[in-house]
């Protein structure tokens, strides 16, 4: 039964994600300016938006996961998708402050249960003996979500206005996204009953352990980095004064080559060492960044460094995704996975919420972005080395 419906589960799971991430994670960033300018907010203030939706999402992390691990996912995945749809519809009616944080604090509530996390904890459940590559076919549409929606959602607002562009968008969440987990997530399989000869870890045990901390350092550190910068990618390239084509171009581009490094993780990956592939993809994150923050010093070669930013960090980040989804997994534990992973919310909420809301405090009028990136730049290093040292405990060298 499994094996006859994975190719249509992991298709319909993917086309989610690419909505989920799409009009969510990455609209933010087209909202931003427009918001910021009608409700009269600072950017700090308009940051603080985003940082409010992925602390939500993160304190839920843990729960979710549980729901996850006892065989209850379609719940979780179909009510995030009616959460996110009814909260894009609020936010399209807010006037103030508060109501512009309440919708996105929903938001988060949302993105809980619909993006990658929940997503991998399904597929690593269903399919535990080739979750790493399903996660990797899973990714390839979903990597999409910034080349299909930053000018989708770019063209709604310029269209129609920012509140009735939302209007579509919660649209896709409530009569495509909650149907698809509606139908395609039935039939869960029951919680996996310890194995007589090979009884599994008390969780407290895992929970407690060097490599799973390290582990946690890595993905927290990572996915702070990696979530501050999309919420500011596109004030960030204007302030590099790139005319506004250039702008939406390169912010879109990073989902294409996102899902190019998960085809060559795909197609390649298999003629290396898997440990090896796991700790050189990180490596990327803090290449792409120092590109990025030497771009304004290029002077005319600025297009051309921002470019390599957008290759090295676009194929890092894609790639990213599946070492991150994966690292419990290969380095802690498969059967506990969702829990694990869910262990982490708090931190990862925390992490999240803080790297947007300090690119914006650290934003200046004069230094635009420039403190803010050197900070993310230290963090995703620590981040990288974090991971080294957890390998190196499981797999001695």
């Amino acid at each position: 039964m499994q094996a006859r419906s994975a190719p249509a589960l992991i298709g319909w799971l993917s086309l989610a994600q690419l909505i989920s991430w799409g009009s969510v994670f990455y609209g933010y960033s087209l909202l931003l300016e427009p918001v910021e300018r009608e409700l009269g907010l600072s950017r700090a203030e308009t940051s603080l938006a985003f940082s409010l939706a992925l602390l939500a999402e993160g304190l839920l992390a843990w729960p979710v996961g549980r729901l996850i691990d006892r065989g209850h996912e379609r719940a979780a995945m179909t009510g995030g998708s009616l959460v996110l749809g009814a909260c894009l519809l609020l936010h399209s009616t807010v006037d103030s402050q508060a109501g512009f944080y309440l919708a996105w604090l929903g938001l988060g509530v949302g993105l809980a249960g619909t993006l990658y996390p929940p997503a991998f904890a399904v597929v690593i459940r269903r399919y535990p003996h080739n979750f790493r590559r399903a996660i990797i076919v899973m990714t390839f549409l979903g990597g999409l979500a910034s080349t299909v929606f930053m000018p989708l959602t770019a063209w709604l607002i310029a269209s129609l206005g920012w509140r009735q562009a939302l209007w579509p968008l919660a649209a896709l969440h409530l009569l495509v996204c909650a149907p698809i987990h509606a139908l395609m997530l039935r039939g869960a399989p029951p919680p996996a009953a310890p194995h007589p000869t090979a009884p599994h870890a008390p969780l407290r045990r895992h929970l407690l352990s060097a490599p799973y901390l390290l582990v946690g350092v890595f993905i927290v550190l990572l996915m702070g980095v990696t979530a501050a910068l999309p919420a500011h990618m596109v004030s960030l390239l204007r302030s590099y004064a790139l005319p506004e084509p250039w702008v939406i171009a390169v912010t879109a581009a990073i989902g294409v080559l996102q899902v190019a490094g998960r085809a060559l993780l795909f197609f390649f990956e298999h003629h290396m060492d898997l440990h090896r592939v796991n700790r050189l993809i990180p490596c990327l994150i803090p290449l792409g960044l120092l590109a990025l923050l030497l771009a304004p010093l290029a002077g005319g070669l600025q297009v051309a460094v921002v470019l390599l930013f957008v290759v090295v960090y676009g194929m890092g980040n894609g790639m990213l995704t599946i070492v991150k989804g994966t690292a419990v997994a290969e380095y802690v534990s498969r059967e506990q996975a969702a829990s694990l992973n869910g262990a982490l919310g708090l931190p990862m909420a925390l992490g999240r919420a803080a790297a947007p809301w300090l690119l914006g405090l650290m934003w200046t009028p004069t230094g635009a972005y420039a403190s803010g990136l050197s900070l993310m730049l230290g963090l995703s290093l620590i981040g990288v080395l974090a991971l080294v040292l957890a390998q190196r405990l499981v797999r001695p060298a």
